[in-house]
């Protein structure tokens, strides 16, 4: 017997009528070819029994006609975030995609509710980095139960399943530090990232990993945490680290925005850079070519992180059978660029 109301019918429902996946019931709705015909024979009379009726436009939508990706970033005026959608723009573009940018702010509440809004509409699929107010991930498990590819980069989402493209954290941290000691830095102070932000706080254990492993001690009051790793925490971060009782000579920032406020407060309480303070900054921003002394760094390759971001997720729109492979997480290798703010 027909529903009355036969648009208050899902897929989810004929697949639970019938005790198998809504992943089967759409791909008979759309003629898969894996289908059987005994399933196909199956679930069509269980859709006439109940009076489904297919929208033509999320028919389009789940069949990826669309060719619309929704990307999600913090903030696309950080230098990071824009070279990243760059590359997944381009990839996009060159396979026949468009992309629809947002911007969380970092906040997440709005956050969720550009999620929800792009798991509703005519979006294929998802790239997204979260915010760093973001802790929880329901509002993006969504997407896996509706069975939209979903990719996220940079940042790491513990507890939720899904293809991740991000750089090695610890390992480049490890290495800017070490970098420092092996130029001859005994004494070494770092700028961190908020440390509730898995990749800041990978950043601080490598830079103390390789102050244990050469024989140099951790000292707590070297390390000065910020919110935002702004230009302005920078220089309030330096002027507490140059104002120390016992000269600092290496200095390893989280970003290089607030390694280049650090090359201008310690000129300014006349430290010669890098021959009395080495300083080294995280991420090769514009900025590091600009100031004086230019800022050696590490090179996160944001823009091959949104090509191979772009790359994965178009993989997935166009495998149907995508919610069957393995999640992925890709590492993006780092470059040590090694400038005039750190002696050689």
């Amino acid at each position: 017997m027909k529903n009355s109301d036969s648009s208050r019918i899902t897929i989810k429902d004929i697949a639970k009528a019938l005790n198998v996946s809504a992943s089967t019931v759409s791909r008979v709705l759309s003629n898969h070819p894996a289908i059987s015909e005994s399933t196909r024979k199956l679930v069509n009379d269980k859709v006439k029994e109940m009076g489904f009726s297919i929208d033509p436009i999320a028919s389009s939508f789940r069949s990826k006609k669309t060719k619309s990706i929704g990307v999600i970033c913090p903030r696309i005026d950080i230098d990071f975030h824009s070279k990243v959608i760059s590359g997944i723009e381009d990839y996009a573009y060159n396979n026949g995609y468009q992309i629809t940018i947002f911007q969380s702010q970092d906040n997440y509440k709005k956050e969720k509710e550009i999620a929800s809004m792009l798991e509703t509409s005519l979006a294929a699929g998802l790239i997204i980095c979260p915010g760093l107010q973001t802790h929880k991930y329901d509002h993006l498990k969504k997407f896996k139960k509706a069975n939209i590819p979903l990719v996220v980069y940079d940042r790491s989402t513990d507890g939720l399943k899904t293809n991740k493209v991000m750089i090695n954290d610890f390992e480049a941290s490890f290495k800017a530090t070490e970098h420092l000691i092996k130029s001859g830095c005994k004494r070494i102070g770092h700028i961190s990232g908020d440390q509730s932000v898995s990749i800041f706080k990978a950043r601080l254990q490598g830079y103390s990993e390789a102050l244990i492993q050469n024989g140099l001690p951790i000292e707590e009051k070297l390390i000065k945490e910020t919110k935002n790793l702004s230009y302005e925490e920078g220089l309030i971060s330096a002027n507490e680290l140059a104002n120390t009782n016992e000269r600092i000579d290496g200095l390893v920032c989280a970003n290089d925005y607030t390694a280049a406020a650090a090359i201008k407060v310690f000129k300014k309480f006349n430290y010669n850079i890098p021959e009395e303070i080495s300083i080294i900054g995280f991420s090769n921003y514009p900025i590091s070519k600009i100031v004086d002394p230019q800022l050696s760094t590490i090179d996160d390759n944001a823009y091959h992180m949104g090509k191979v971001a772009s790359k994965l997720l178009i993989q997935q729109i166009e495998d149907s059978d995508f919610e069957r492979l393995d999640y992925q997480e890709i590492l993006i290798k780092t470059e040590l660029i090694i400038r005039d703010s750190t002696k050689k």
